[in-house]
């Protein structure tokens, strides 16, 4: 499971499975898979889960800023959510 933390050029921080997908020019090429909103809290909410029940997203990688890691508690919070 590859699971990062996002931050997106629109500020918000996710955390996510995410896999890239072959995809032509100006697609979607990223597949976030249960992503989540890490909010200043820490505290985490489903991606868009006030106007939709879907948990699988594409995104242009444009849109992401950086991936990286997320800190162990982070990861584990993320974990426990997804069971």
């Amino acid at each position: 499971m590859n699971i990062k933390l996002l931050a997106l050029t629109n500020n918000l921080i996710l955390v996510s499975q995410i896999e890239e997908v072959g995809a032509d020019i100006g697609e979607p090429d990223c597949k976030l898979i249960n992503p989540f909103v890490v909010n200043s809290d820490q505290t985490l909410e489903p991606f868009l889960h006030v106007y939709t029940n879907e948990n699988i997203f594409m995104m242009n990688s444009d849109k992401i800023l950086t991936i990286t890691n997320p800190k162990p508690t982070l990861l584990e919070k993320y974990e426990n959510l997804i069971k």
